[in-house]
This record gives C-alpha cells, sequence and structure tokens, in this order.
C-alpha cells in the first residue's frame, strides 16, 4: 500500500509530504497539475477532527504552490450520501426528521429557520465560511450533481460490467474480523473520536443475493430512499431491476440512462481517485483498519484504470473535556466555533505544528490562554530569529499561504489580558480601550481596532466558554469587615501597594510592584531575584494576592492582578482597599 513514510522527526513534515507528492504527480501525470483531495460529508456540523482532512493536503497543497507548481486541492461534499440518523441538539431538529433516513442529504430538510434548500446545503455554508477564513483555496465537487448529472455514468457502467472482480476483491476481508483492542490505559472521550468517524466507513460494500452481487444502489424512485436491492442487471442493455424494502416500490431502468443511485463507499471512492487523477489524499483512522475502504480501495482502484493516492493515516483532533465528536451528532465543536475565540493563525498552527500522525487536542477552556502564550513567545523568536527551523516554517504556514498573508491583529496584546479586560468591562468598550491604553503609557493604545481581531476573539471566549461562577465581579462597596479584621502585617502590606500606586501605574510597573510588597515586607529589595530569596516569600506572595483579591472582588483568584487593578482603576482601588 502506497502510504508515505512518516518520519518521527518534528521539524517540517509539510515540505517531506510536498516532496514525495511533486515525485509521484511527475511520475504518473507529468506536466500537468498536482492534484491532491479531501472528502466531506455534510451530515451534520463538520468539526475539528473532520477540518484535519482538509488541512492535510492544504498545508501540502500550499508548499507546493509556494514552489511554483500547479496544484488542485479538490474537496469531495459527499452529499449524495445517505441520511443516516437525526443528529442530537440541532437546533430546528425534532424527531420527525427520522422519516428521511436513506435519502441522500441533498432530498433531507434543512433545520428549520436555515436560509440554505436543504440539509448538505446547510451544513456545507458553514464549512466554507470558516475555510475562507482560514485561507484555505479548494475547488469544490457536489456528489449530488455529479451523480444525478450522470457525470459518473461511464464508471458505474464499468464497475456493473466488473463486478465479480470487485466481489472477489471484498470477499478477501468479509470473514476477517480486526483483533480486539487491548485497552492499555484509561482514554479521555475526546481520544476515541476516530471510532465513529464519518459513517461512510462502515457503509454495507453492495448487496448480494440470488441475483449476484451488485455494487450499485439506486434511490427509491418512490420513497427517495436507499433501502433497495438490486434483482437483475443486464451488462448488454444495462436493464436495472430493484425493490424497495421500505415502501415496496419496484422498477425497471437503463442504467445507461438512469442518474438516481450510487456506486457503493468502497468502491465510489477508488473510483474517484482514478477519475479525478488524485495523487495525495490522507486519510482516517477509521478508513485504515485492515480490510476498510482505504486498503480495500488500494485494490479496486486498479479496475477503473487508476492507482490509490499516496498520503498519511491521520489522527483524530479531540478536544479537551468534551465527549468524542460525530459530525452525525450535535453540539460538538466545528471550525467556526473555534474562529469565534482564536485567530485563524492559531488555529492553522495547531494542524501545521503536528505531523498527521499526531493526535492532539484543542481546548476551549483555560489552557487557550497557555497556547496564546506559547504562540507569542514563537512570534518574538521568529522575528528575532532565534526560533528553530522546524518551528520557522509551522509559523510561516500559520500566518499565511502562497496567496497572501492572512489578517492579524496590529497590536497582538497578551490574550490572557485582553481575557482579563473583556472579564472586568463586561462589554464597554470605553473602560475597555481606558485600561489597555494604560499597559504601556509610553506607547499607548489609539483605538481598540488595533487589538482586533484578537480581543474580539478574547471576549467571545470569555462570553461563551468561562463559566458564570468563574466571571470577575468587582466589589461595590469596601469589605469593612474584612478590613477591619486585618493584622498588622496584612495592614502594612495593603499600605505598601497603596503608597506605590500612582509612581507604577502601568502593567510592567504593577507587576513589579504587587511581587515586590511581600518581599520589601521581609526585608528584601523589590526587585530581588528568586535566587537571593528564601522558599516562604512565594508563600507570602500567594497570602497576598489571595488578599487582594478578597478585597477587590470576593474571590480567593481572578484575573492577574495588575491587570485586574488597572481595570478597576486608581481610584476605585483606593476606595476598596480602605484609604
Amino acid at each position: 500500500m502506497p502510504i508515505v513514510a512518516q518520519s518521527t522527526e518534528t521539524a517540517d513534515w509539510v515540505s517531506r509530504f510536498a516532496d514525495d507528492v511533486i515525485e509521484e504527480s511527475e511520475r504518473r501525470a507529468p506536466g500537468k497539475p498536482v492534484v491532491v483531495a479531501s472528502g466531506l460529508s455534510p451530515s451534520g456540523p463538520i468539526h475539528l477532527g473532520n477540518l484535519r482532512e482538509v488541512m492535510t493536503p492544504h498545508l501540502v497543497a500550499d508548499e507546493i504552490r509556494r514552489r511554483g507548481h500547479q496544484v488542485r486541492h479538490l474537496i469531495s461534499w459527499d452529499d449524495y450520501d445517505r441520511y443516516r440518523k437525526v443528529p442530537e441538539g440541532i437546533a430546528g431538529v425534532d424527531k420527525s426528521w427520522a422519516e428521511h433516513i436513506g435519502k441522500p442529504l441533498t432530498s433531507v430538510p434543512a433545520p428549520k429557520g436555515s436560509a440554505y434548500p436543504n440539509w448538505a446545503e446547510h451544513f456545507k455554508a458553514a464549512m466554507i465560511a470558516s475555510l475562507a477564513e482560514l485561507g484555505v483555496e479548494f475547488d469544490g465537487i457536489s456528489q449530488t450533481e455529479q451523480y444525478t448529472s450522470g457525470v459518473y455514468r461511464e464508471q458505474i457502467l464499468h464497475a456493473m460490467k466488473h463486478r465479480g472482480d470487485i466481489d472477489a476483491i471484498l470477499a478477501q476481508y468479509r470473514t476477517k474480523k480486526a483483533p480486539a483492542k487491548k485497552q492499555q490505559k484509561q482514554v479521555d472521550e475526546a481520544e476515541l473520536e476516530a471510532e465513529e468517524g464519518s459513517g461512510a466507513a462502515a457503509e454495507d460494500d453492495g448487496s448480494s443475493g440470488a441475483a449476484g452481487y451488485f455494487p450499485y444502489k439506486p434511490y427509491c424512485g418512490n420513497c427517495e430512499k436507499d433501502l433497495t436491492s438490486v434483482t437483475s442487471y443486464d451488462d448488454d442493455s444495462t436493464e436495472l431491476a430493484y425493490t424497495c424494502t421500505a415502501c415496496g416500490f419496484t422498477e425497471t431502468v437503463r442504467l445507461s440512462e438512469f442518474n438516481r443511485g450510487k456506486l457503493v463507499w468502497k468502491v465510489d471512492w477508488p473510483m474517484r481517485w482514478a477519475y479525478e487523477g488524485v495523487v495525495f489524499e490522507p486519510s482516517g483512522v477509521d478508513h485504515s483498519s485492515p480490510g476498510s475502504s482505504f486498503q480495500v480501495g488500494g485494490q479496486i482502484v486498479g479496475i477503473f484504470g487508476g492507482k490509490q493516492p499516496i498520503g498519511p493515516m491521520y489522527a483524530f483532533v479531540g478536544i479537551s473535556g468534551m465527549a468524542k465528536m460525530s459530525s452525525s451528532r450535535g453540539g460538538v465543536p466545528t471550525p467556526a466555533d473555534a474562529l469565534q475565540i482564536m485567530e485563524p493563525q492559531i488555529l492553522r498552527w495547531l494542524y501545521a505544528r503536528r505531523r498527521p500522525n499526531q493526535s492532539f487536542k484543542i481546548a476551549f477552556d483555560q489552557e487557550i490562554q497557555r497556547l496564546y502564550d506559547e504562540w507569542d513567545k514563537l512570534a518574538a523568536k521568529v522575528a528575532d530569529r532565534s526560533a528553530l527551523p522546524g518551528d520557522v516554517a509551522a509559523y510561516t504556514r500559520a500566518v499565511g499561504t502562497a496567496a497572501a498573508e492572512l489578517p492579524r491583529t496590529a497590536r497582538p496584546l497578551p490574550y490572557r489580558t485582553l481575557a482579563s479586560v473583556a472579564d472586568i468591562t463586561a462589554g464597554h468598550e470605553d473602560q475597555a480601550l481606558r485600561i489597555l491604553s494604560e499597559l504601556d503609557p509610553e506607547q499607548p493604545l489609539g483605538s481598540l481596532d488595533e487589538a482586533r481581531p484578537r480581543y474580539d476573539k478574547a471576549e467571545a471566549w470569555i462570553n461563551t466558554h468561562v463559566p458564570a461562577d468563574q466571571r470577575t465581579i468587582v466589589r461595590d462597596e469596601p469589605d469593612a469587615e474584612l478590613l477591619k479584621s486585618l493584622d498588622e502585617a496584612s495592614q502594612q502590606s495593603v499600605r505598601l501597594l497603596l503608597d506605590g500606586l500612582a509612581e507604577h501605574w502601568s502593567l510592567d510597573g504593577l507587576t513589579h510592584l504587587v511581587y515586590g510588597v511581600p518581599k520589601v515586607q521581609a526585608g528584601f529589595a523589590a526587585d530581588a531575584t528568586p535566587k537571593e530569596l528564601p522558599p516562604e516569600i512565594k508563600t507570602a506572595q500567594r497570602s497576598f494576592f489571595a488578599l487582594l483579591y478578597h478585597l477587590l472582588v470576593g474571590r480567593d483568584t481572578g484575573p492577574r492582578l495588575p491587570t485586574l487593578l488597572l481595570a478597576v482603576g486608581q481610584e476605585r482601588v483606593r476606595a476598596l482597599l480602605g484609604e
């Protein structure tokens, strides 16, 4: 099976795949554009696991373009697949949609209130918008259009003529079962996402009955469902008879003129490889196990005069702390969900920096702040030329494509700071601008637009992913009881902070001040380094921080204190601290 070798090195996997794909394309179709492919089924929300199906060939295609080669990235919309089940948690969808199970996705009504004509178009639209935001250039192919317009007629007739050969290949795997997986450790639900996949991997491989094997399923002329069985077929006349087990309808048609049906998945996929001349296409874990679509397709593609694409098996993407993803079930994060809280560059980077066979998780919780810190450090290293080559390559692929750089935030202030400001100001943009302008008095922010879109992403994260009990609400009045109960040392620490506020009123200055107060109280210089201090200073700092949080927001913790102090404002801080 011609699968590209996956190196254990982490440095720029994209370039190595591009080398292999260019070489293979020249061998197969010299002088023609390189063809890479993805396939997506709009059976429900197209989630972040599915995005890897697109990002892997996109990144490789983009590298090939950067080298001056012509390349086509095809995305096959599997919108002629059957509607398998009613997803849970989809707005505007109820149990009545079960009556459409078995119909093509393009024949199923869109959710109530949708602006789109059918189920498939409704879910395609969100993905198309996200891909545009991510800078992904592609040629979309609707399988409904391909099949119903007769584009694949010759391929269908060829498959029916060679149904015995196809059946013989499939028969090698029908009785084989993959060995049971040994569970070595408890696995997070999100890591098991590959078990379900798109659903296509689980479809049957054609009907076998008294009339023999047929790799083609008509959609019923009466109820539109694919619960049909071919009862006879004549190769010379192409006359095909079928019966619908759902409604009892029977029909005889000429397959040379009939366009209301499709090849079964394990035949359809390799047929398309041959038809489109695909050189590179990755496959998910669910398509790569023994007897599955990719493996069987590698043999069936020869019947259509083609070759199996090269490409890696890719690991699926998990969402930290959430149930496993399934595109036919609602409530799972999509690229649009991720792009609501992170810039496109960050999302591209997550896929670019990991080899396809490495699983990773996308966190919608507090981890997003750490992720942004990591990204900003990398950006600084790239700017001062201290980053490693592999990291530079991943960064370069994240910030733009061969066509153009993605729009970026003019003043990329720390995400955690922006989130804290958005949290504290609760949508008041004038207050947010005041606070952000005071972060660096020497280079004040002139407009909130300078911090966009990053500020908007951080605000969206605060509003949609931070529980209400973790939101920051500044006290309206001083906690008189707590202030009255403070011992002498605590009173002194508050006094030291108040005395230094005016002089240190900037993000860096307040950081120095709040960390310095416990040092000064213990008899050390405010700028003493950790190596110069005893371990108990850290304990004193934590106690001091907890006291300030209680006095300002009534909790043990909150946003970073320097940001919180700036947000509250000097006058109000003084009032809440009892001055």
